[in-house]
């Protein structure tokens, strides 16, 4: 199910640090995340996959695993899991936006093998220090950001000796 992703450029998409078990059900854009069928089918599915997938084959899934789900309605719930900090998201190389589960709590980033896609959340305490005191300095609040750390996991660096 996951792609793997070559050279490139991919783009990770940071989030907000709160997890969907610590917030009210979302209602963005009109559309109930949690308490309903499609909702938790869809989470089932987000927590058995391995790592980042299309929101196609996370729908092949819902649909293989019997879900009645339409892929309208798999966008949806992605996009406003997303945008509340439930899942991850990675643009690859095409420009298709691929989704993970969240896997922490706290605000963090990713560093993602170029080879194959791997990918490794990691805190990054400079990195915001750094993005804070810039914003500061030109005047901006409310700032959020987006840190996209590539190279090659043990594996795939194991492979190339």
């Amino acid at each position: 199910m996951t792609r793997p992703r070559p050279a490139g450029a991919p783009t990770m998409t940071s989030h907000s640090p709160s997890r969907p078990e610590q917030r009210p059900a979302a209602t963005g854009r009109g559309t109930r995340v949690r308490g309903t069928r499609q909702a938790e089918a869809l989470s089932h599915v987000l927590a058995d996959l391995p790592g980042f997938s299309s929101a196609q084959d996370i729908h092949a899934e819902l649909r293989r695993r019997g879900e009645r789900i339409g892929l309208t309605t798999v966008y949806r719930h992605l996009q406003v899991l997303s945008e509340d900090g439930a899942v991850d998201t990675l643009r690859d190389e095409t420009g298709e936006t691929l989704y993970r589960r969240c896997e922490t709590s706290a605000h963090h980033h990713h560093v993602t093998c170029r080879s194959c896609g791997r990918s490794v959340e990691v805190e990054g305490r400079a990195v915001e220090r750094w993005a804070e005191r810039v914003a500061t300095e030109a005047g901006f609040a409310d700032v959020d950001h987006t840190v996209e750390i590539f190279g090659l996991c043990p594996d795939c660096a194991g492979e190339r000796r």
